[in-house]
């Protein structure tokens, strides 16, 4: 897989995988489904830690490690925050869907130990809003930094119509500790897994590295995803268009320690209001459904 663009299949029950050896990198996998009512995902996660995020519907999670079932599941991501289910290595596991259709994804790396299984609830999920102007986005955290895993993060963005996002852009492609031992920057690999609000919309994403050895402009419409390998990446949405992307991480720590762009980083101190459609969604919307 040379592009850093992936299409979905169409009317596949698996219509969006990407795996470690395909994208040509070491840690990161991940695969989101489409499942009927009653249908089922069962696997073994092996060597492996995952996390599943809920995208939109219901469902049942029969496991080794314990048992959970959502609740109030999103319509769709526009509609709620998500809901989280990390499983650590040598689970077995069966997700069946309880509602008319069932939208979720998985990310999934090898593991370096054992960690509890967690069910993670929209409640849960802390919010944070980052930048400002037409720079503003919504962060919420699935599987952050110091869950309690060994080294997958996951992170649901939200980019309201004409605003930019991951921006200033940032790299996380070299492991860089300061002399205090303090960890400035993680070596991790990345996919952008994106749904737009409505038909037609898309984001452009740019994917490029200070001396311009990779520099790509990538138009990611609803469903696509985008791998991140090095390198800077900002996104912007279309002008009509909100949207999500879902971020899985997984490299040399489980950490989001960046470095801005140096070019672009005097904008943080610029910003003087937040654009007032963020936050996009929050749990109480879950409850609505």
């Amino acid at each position: 897989m040379n592009n850093l663009l992936v299409h979905p299949r169409q009317d596949a029950t698996v219509y969006q995988r990407i795996t470690a050896a395909d994208a040509g990198w070491t840690h990161l996998n991940m695969e989101a489904r489409l499942l009927k009512a009653g249908e089922q995902w069962t696997g073994y996660t092996g060597e492996f830690e995952y996390g599943f995020i809920l995208l939109s519907g219901n469902y049942t999670a029969t496991t080794s490690k314990g048992n959970w079932s959502t609740v109030h599941g999103r319509k769709n991501v526009f509609s709620g925050i998500a809901h989280s289910l990390y499983l650590p290595r040598h689970t077995e596991f069966t997700i069946t869907a309880t509602s008319e259709q069932l939208d979720l994804a998985a990310g999934w790396v090898l593991a370096k130990e054992d960690f509890p299984a967690r069910f993670k609830t929209p409640e849960e999920a802390a919010i944070e809003i980052r930048g400002g102007e037409n720079a503003t986005r919504q962060i919420n955290s699935l599987i952050e930094p110091g869950f309690g895993c060994s080294s997958l993060v996951a992170v649901e963005v939200y980019t309201p119509s004409g605003n930019w996002s991951s921006f200033p852009a940032h790299k996380h492609d070299e492991r860089i500790v300061d002399e205090n031992g303090v960890l400035k920057e993680a070596n991790l690999e990345e996919i952008y897994f994106y749904k737009i609000d409505k038909p037609g919309g898309f984001a452009l994403q740019q994917v490029y590295t200070s001396d311009r050895s990779l520099d790509e402009i990538l138009r990611a419409g609803n469903n696509d995803a985008v791998l991140v390998p090095r390198g800077y990446h900002p996104v912007v949405a279309l002008h009509g268009y909100h949207c999500y992307y879902l971020n899985f991480l997984a490299g040399s720590d489980q950490s989001l320690a960046n470095t801005p762009d140096p070019d672009h980083s005097w904008l943080f101190d610029t910003w003087k209001f937040r654009d007032p459609r963020i936050p996009m969604v929050t749990a109480t919307m879950n409850h609505q459904l």
